[in-house]
């Protein structure tokens, strides 16, 4: 039976607002997650005193306190300040299974997280390092909570062609354990062409594609991310709303995006949660899905994601539905949809 044809089945009254049990039993997928952007407070705390670094903090609440953002670029800023403390394998092992132990709470069934070996290895960290504490946690969370993933190693767009490069060719060792290169950091004077030449390399190497684009950036960077860098995924993707063709592009091709509602809401892209138009999109066919960033600096997981929309955008159980399958079929694990959408079908008749 399609999709369309159960969500009608069991969904029957869909102007019912989705409640956070529905929610929470909804498998879903995530596929946009930066892993150095959920380091929660009390995390970063303890690692800098394992490693003994002295953090400008005087606690967790003045960690929090310094969450205060102005747009994209102040959010970086202490982003990788935070990001310092990342110094070991079993810490980059410690912050991605206190992901995955939050996903495990939120019904999430896959993941696809992004890491950035660039922030990293500018700082002196070996890239076996970030990547072997990364992996070695995603291992374990497969194998002790059934959650499956793949991961994204992103270039970050305000560094050089020639950086990206070179972390391109680290990486070429480990193949094995990434499946596609996304690009992220600060939109603006970063155009995705500006890295046309390297995903051109990464595709000739098997690797799968994705890239922000039009969150801070204008309509034409999704325009170019799809032409010119061939990504499967649109990360971002809400400045498509500028343009009615591309919208049509986006419905035609079913070009999956990864909507972030809280973080959009946070670094000022939209002033209020009523103002996003992911369900709008949605209901007008855009592959849409629900996603959390950085999850501990927006202060929202994937499931605070889906209950923002549900209080603020009165979602439906039918349209949170909708979402929850798009995100598991965009995802890279094509093997695994079958027994995921099982579940699905398992979530919408309980």
């Amino acid at each position: 039976m399609a999709a369309v044809d159960l969500i009608n089945t069991h969904l029957s009254r869909t102007d019912d607002i989705a409640d956070e049990a529905f929610l929470r039993a909804l498998p879903k997928a995530e596929l946009h997650l930066h892993l150095e952007g959920s380091l929660e407070p009390e995390l970063m705390f303890e690692l800098a005193q394992r490693n003994d670094i002295e953090l400008p903090f005087a606690n967790v609440d003045a960690v929090r306190e310094a969450y205060d953002f102005h747009n994209l670029q102040s959010f970086l800023d202490i982003y990788y300040r935070c990001a310092d403390v990342l110094r070991t394998e079993q810490d980059f092992y410690d912050l991605t299974w206190a992901y995955m132990q939050q996903c495990q709470r939120q019904g999430v069934v896959h993941t696809e997280p992004f890491f950035d070996p660039q922030t990293h290895t500018d700082r002196g960290i070996a890239f076996a390092t970030v990547l072997n504490g990364i992996t070695r946690a995603l291992a374990d969370a497969e194998q002790q909570m059934g959650i499956s993933s793949e991961l994204i190693m992103c270039f970050l767009r305000h560094l050089s062609e020639e950086a990206a490069f070179e972390t391109l060719e680290a990486a070429e060792l480990y193949l094995d354990k990434i499946t596609a290169v996304g690009l992220d950091s600060s939109e603006l004077g970063h155009p995705p062409l500006k890295f046309e030449r390297v995903f051109t390399r990464a595709r000739e190497l098997g690797l799968k594609t994705v890239a922000h684009a039009g969150e801070e950036g204008p309509a034409q960077f999704i325009h170019d991310a799809i032409d010119g860098l061939k990504v499967e995924r649109v990360d971002h993707g809400v400045r498509c709303t500028d343009d009615d063709d591309l919208i049509q592009q986006l419905i035609d091709t079913q070009m999956p995006l990864t909507v972030c509602p809280l973080s959009n809401t946070r670094l000022k892209v939209y002033q209020h949660m009523s103002e996003h138009p992911i369900l709008t999109l949605l209901e007008r066919g855009v592959r849409v899905t629900v996603n959390s960033d950085d999850p501990a600096f927006f202060g929202g997981d994937v499931m605070q994601n889906y209950l923002a929309l549900a209080e603020h955008l009165n979602m439906t159980r039918r349209q949170a539905a909708w979402l929850a399958h798009h995100s598991l079929t965009s995802s890279f694990a094509a093997e695994k949809q079958d027994s995921w959408l099982q579940q699905w079908v398992e979530a919408l008749q309980s």
